[in-house]
Formats: C-alpha cells, sequence, structure tokens
C-alpha cells in the first residue's frame, strides 16, 4: 500500500500547490510526477480499475500539455 499513499501525497500536494497559486510549470511536473506513481500503484495492485484509472490520468495529462 505504500504505493497508494505515495500517490494520495502526491494529489494533496498538487491541491495545495494549485490553492497557493503555483505556475502551471510546477503543476504539470506534478502531474507527470502523479503519473508515474499511478503506475507503479496500477502495477502492484493491479487489475483492470487501476489501469483505467493510469489511461485516463495519461489521457489528462496529454490533453493539458496540448492547451499549454
Amino acid at each position: 500500500m505504500e504505493e497508494a499513499g505515495a500517490v494520495l501525497e502526491r494529489l494533496e500536494r498538487i491541491e495545495r500547490l494549485r490553492r497557493e497559486g503555483a505556475l502551471a510549470a510546477t503543476l504539470l511536473d506534478e502531474l507527470r510526477a502523479l503519473l508515474r506513481e499511478a503506475e507503479d500503484w496500477a502495477s502492484v495492485e493491479g487489475g483492470d480499475a487501476g489501469e483505467r484509472a493510469v489511461a485516463g490520468l495519461r489521457e489528462a495529462l496529454a490533453r493539458d500539455l496540448v492547451a499549454l
């Protein structure tokens, strides 16, 4: 469950940075780190739900990159 904790901590950090008005580049770096951690979590936990969650994160990150 260490991987799940890393994902939750990263989400909290991203939310805090967003509230504090962090630069888009900073948030994007955090989202990339979140994706890596989510991939680690999905590989340990397995299952279709984890894979779908990671795929959703990848798609959201790709949309954000295009918007920048």
